[in-house]
C-alpha cells in the first residue's frame, strides 16, 4: 500500500503544470540541446527515411498513457522510434523537390512565436503582430523591389500565407468574387483559369476549391523550344477561342521558377495579354523568389508590376523555418470583399473605424500564428547583405555540379539550369525500348535507397528526368562531390547489369 502510494507520489512529481517558468527552463534547455545535438550529427542519418509504412504503429503503444512520463524517456523514444522515421529535409545531401531553409534565427523565431502562443486574426488581438507583419512584408517588398502598389502606404499590402497553394487559392478567390461583381450576367460555369503545364498543381487544386469546373482549368503545353515557359501566342489564342464560344477567362497564373525545371514564364508578355483581357494576373514565384532579391536576378521578375498579386515562399530558400509564404496584392479590398466574415463575437470600435488590417480578412482561415517573428529574426539577424550571399553559394554549388555532369558523356543536362536545380538524366543504350526511363528510374532508386542522399524527379518532353535542387542551409562542395561520386559509381553498376 506504502509503495503504491510512493509510485504515485513519484509520477504525481513528474507532471508537468501547464505552464511554469522554471519548468519551461529546464525542459526548454534539454529539448533545445536535443536539436542542435540532432544538427551536430544530421550527415550521420540517411536522408531518406527507409522505414516500412506502418513501422510505428508496431513499436508504439496503442493508447495514450494514464500518468505522465518523464521528458527523458520521452526524448529517448524520439531519437530511437521518430527520428528514424525522419526524412532530413536539412540534411547537407538533401538534393530532392526544393529546399524548406532552417536557420538559427528561424528557430528561434518560431521559439518566440511558440511561446506567445497568440492567435492573432485581428489587431486587437495583438496589436504588435499585425503590425509587424505589415511592416517585415515591406521590407521583404522592398527588397525585391517591387512596385510600390505592393507596399502597405497605397491600397496594396502583404501577408503570410501557410503556403504557396492558399497563396493562389486566396488570389483566385479574390479574382473569381471581382469577375462576378463587375458582371453579375456572368455565371461561374463560364470562368476561365490559364497556366502552363508546368505551373504548380496547387491552381488546379484552387479550381477545385473555388468551384471552376475542371474543364475550364486551361493548363497550355510547353515545350523545350521555349525552355518550358508559357507561351504568348498560345495563350492568346486560347483566350480568343474562349471568349469567341462566350467563356469569361478571369485569370492567369504565371511562375518565376516552376518545380520541374525552374522555367520562367515571360511576365511582360503575359502581363499585358492579361491586361487586355482584364484578367487577374497572379505571378507565382514560390521557390525563385528568394533569388531576385539578389540584383543579376532581379530581371526575372520584370514585368511583375502588371501582377495583381505575387507570391514567393521566405520557408524555401530565404532561411525562414516553414511555413511562411509572403503574398502580395495590388487591391487589399479584393481580398477583403471576397473574404470577409464579420459575427458580432468579432467587432470592435477600431475595425469598424477602418483604423487597422485584420488579417483574418486576407486568407481562408480565421486563426493565424505570429509567423512575422521568424522573417523578423532573419532579416534582422543576417541582413540582407548575408541572404543574398547564401543564395549566391547555393547557385555557384548548383553550377558546380553541372561542370560535373557536362564531363561525363554518360549524362546529359536536360533543361537549363536558371537558379540552383539541375535536370539531368542517364543516356540510355541505343535499342533502350523505353527511352532510358528503366534506366533512370532504377539510378533514382539505387541512390536514394542507399541513403547517402535524396533526390526527386519529374517529367519533361515525355523523358524521365532527376533532379538536384542545392539548397540546404548546411550544404557545401564536399557535399556535391560525394553525390556525384555516389551517382557515377551507380550509373556505372547499372550499365555494366544492362551490357551483360
Amino acid at each position: 500500500m506504502g509503495e503504491n502510494c510512493n509510485g504515485e507520489d513519484m509520477k504525481q512529481r513528474v507532471a508537468l503544470k501547464p505552464m511554469d517558468a522554471e519548468q519551461l527552463r529546464e525542459y526548454g534547455h534539454k529539448v533545445v540541446d536535443f536539436v542542435a545535438d540532432y544538427y551536430k550529427s544530421i550527415e550521420s542519418f540517411p536522408v531518406l527515411s527507409q522505414v516500412k509504412p506502418g513501422y510505428l504503429k508496431e513499436i508504439l503503444p496503442q493508447s495514450a498513457p494514464n500518468h505522465p512520463e518523464p521528458l527523458e524517456d520521452v526524448l529517448n523514444d524520439l531519437q530511437h522510434k521518430i527520428v528514424p522515421g525522419v526524412t532530413h529535409w536539412q540534411s547537407p545531401n538533401y538534393f530532392a523537390y526544393f529546399p524548406s531553409n532552417s536557420s538559427t534565427a528561424g528557430f528561434l523565431g518560431e521559439m518566440l512565436s511558440a511561446g506567445f502562443n497568440i492567435v492573432g486574426f485581428s489587431w486587437l488581438t495583438s496589436p504588435a503582430a499585425t503590425e509587424l507583419e505589415v511592416i517585415v512584408m515591406d521590407w521583404l517588398a522592398k527588397m525585391l523591389k517591387l512596385p510600390e502598389q505592393f507596399l502597405s502606404s497605397g491600397n496594396g499590402g502583404g501577408v503570410i500565407q501557410g503556403t504557396a497553394s492558399e497563396a493562389v487559392l486566396v488570389a483566385l478567390l479574390a479574382a473569381r468574387d471581382r469577375t462576378l461583381r463587375r458582371d453579375e450576367s456572368v455565371g461561374i460555369d463560364r470562368l476561365v483559369v490559364y497556366g502552363s503545364d508546368q505551373t504548380h498543381s496547387a491552381l488546379k487544386k484552387a479550381c477545385q476549391i473555388a468551384g471552376i469546373h475542371p474543364k475550364n482549368c486551361r493548363l497550355l503545353p510547353t515545350s523545350s523550344s521555349t525552355n518550358y515557359a508559357l507561351n504568348p501566342k498560345v495563350l492568346c489564342e486560347t483566350i480568343s477561342e474562349d471568349s469567341r464560344t462566350g467563356l469569361c477567362p478571369f485569370f492567369l497564373c504565371a511562375t518565376v521558377g516552376t518545380t520541374s525545371s525552374t522555367a520562367v514564364d515571360p511576365l511582360p508578355a503575359l502581363g499585358k495579354i492579361a491586361k487586355d483581357s482584364k484578367m487577374w494576373f497572379h505571378v507565382d514565384a514560390a521557390y525563385a523568389g528568394s533569388a531576385c532579391i539578389c540584383p543579376e536576378y532581379r530581371h526575372y521578375l520584370d514585368g511583375v508590376e502588371e501582377a495583381d498579386s505575387f507570391n514567393m515562399n521566405a520557408h524555401k530558400w530565404l532561411l525562414t523555418n516553414f511555413d511562411c509564404s509572403a503574398l502580395w496584392v495590388k487591391d487589399s479590398n479584393s481580398l477583403v470583399q471576397a473574404l470577409s466574415t464579420n459575427p458580432e463575437f468579432l467587432k470592435n470600435k477600431v475595425s469598424e473605424e477602418r483604423l487597422v488590417i485584420d488579417y483574418k480578412d486576407w486568407q481562408v482561415p480565421l486563426g493565424r500564428r505570429f509567423r512575422s517573428l521568424k522573417l523578423w529574426m532573419v532579416m534582422r539577424l543576417y541582413g540582407s547583405e548575408n541572404l543574398q550571399n547564401y543564395i549566391r553559394g547555393h547557385i555557384k554549388l548548383a553550377e558546380y555540379f553541372e561542370q560535373l555532369l557536362v564531363g561525363d558523356p554518360r549524362f546529359k543536362v536536360v533543361a537549363p539550369r536558371t537558379f540552383a536545380l539541375v535536370c539531368f538524366r542517364l543516356e540510355a543504350p541505343k535499342n533502350s525500348p523505353d527511352n532510358g526511363e528503366k534506366l533512370n528510374r532504377d539510378l533514382l532508386e539505387a541512390v536514394n535507397s542507399s541513403g547517402d542522399i535524396f533526390l526527386s524527379h519529374t517529367v519533361l518532353s515525355g523523358q524521365f528526368i532527376l533532379r538536384v535542387a542545392v539548397g540546404a542551409p548546411l550544404t557545401e562542395e564536399r557535399h556535391i562531390k560525394a553525390a556525384w561520386k555516389l551517382l557515377q559509381e551507380k550509373a556505372t553498376l547499372l550499365l555494366e547489369q544492362d551490357a551483360l
